[in-house]
């Protein structure tokens, strides 16, 4: 049976300012992305309908080109459109301002279309749950902190996994800019994933080098054999859940698996470069030399 086996890194080969420096980089492109974005749009990242308010409908379209038919129909463009699997339904987004319902409804209509269901959401409940949903986030990010420098007690391993969980969120969220993800309920789902992700890994090593016998690259190895491990193997899960997901139609699954892949990809890099980087400087020449 193949057995997957973590190399030892040399670590002594590389500064603090090597290690941490590509991981600071990264973050940096990624707030100017967010940042790019912001100034054009008005919005870190595309909010969806559930955000934005807007119409769902659900239509039975006839005969080939189902796209083409649907394109047609239409005087706004779906937001976006969905496939059920082994149907001829599909599911259209449409944003509030773009058109009403009953307008929507009698195109669909004239295009000869079966409107199965519609589902509407008002743009004051949109804001609100868009609001309730960046507050859970603040939340959890912020009881995360608490947390972890109530567990730790020491300035330097604590900022260095709050600034590793940040990284974590920011780098997904640009990169959700630059695929066309929408901000909906189940992305902000996926990016709460992530702040428990990144604080598991984070931990795991802050108490191998800070709590337990041995050498400080010995502790890190020994970490490294179980958080490299078991981020790979959620990595690995995610991404085939994605692929899955857009051979098969699912929007959502899809959106939240690549989300988690760009995240934990990142947890990696923050976890063992920049969070590392900062436990060595804070072992070998900060406050606990």
């Amino acid at each position: 049976m193949a057995r997957f086996e973590v190399p030892e890194v040399d670590y002594t080969r590389y500064t603090n300012r090597q290690l941490a420096a590509v991981p600071l980089a990264v973050l940096a492109v990624a707030l100017l992305v967010i940042g790019g974005f912001y100034a054009t749009t008005g919005s870190p990242v595309t909010p969806g309908v559930e955000f934005t308010g807007g119409t769902e409908l659900r239509v039975a379209v006839d005969g080939g080109n189902a796209q083409e038919q649907i394109d047609s129909a239409f005087s706004a463009e779906p937001d976006s459109v969905q496939s059920v699997v082994d149907s001829d339904v599909y599911i259209l987004t449409f944003k509030e301002a773009d058109a009403t319902t009953a307008e929507l409804e009698s195109q669909a209509e004239a295009a000869d279309f079966t409107v199965r269901s519609t589902s509407d959401v008002s743009a004051s409940f949109g804001e609100d749950t868009q609001l309730l949903a960046l507050l859970g986030v603040g939340v959890a990010f912020a009881g995360m902190a608490v947390l972890v420098f109530a567990l730790f007690r020491s300035f330097v391993p604590s900022i260095a996994v709050v600034i590793s969980a940040f990284s974590d969120i920011v780098i997904p969220v640009a990169m959700m800019n630059l695929f066309g993800i929408e901000l909906t309920l189940g992305t902000v789902a996926a990016l709460l994933m992530l702040i428990g992700y990144s604080v598991d890994s984070d931990i795991l090593l802050n108490n191998h080098i800070l709590r337990r016998s041995g050498d400080f690259y010995e502790s890190t190895h020994r970490a490294m054999r179980t958080g490299v491990t078991m981020t790979l193997t959620s990595l690995a899960a995610m991404a085939v859940m994605a692929l899955t997901a857009s051979l098969f139609g699912i929007g959502l699954l899809s959106s939240i698996g690549i989300i988690l892949v760009f995240g934990l990809a990142a947890d990696l890099m923050n976890t063992y470069l920049l969070n590392l980087s900062l436990l060595r400087w804070y072992q070998f020449e900060g406050v606990a030399r």
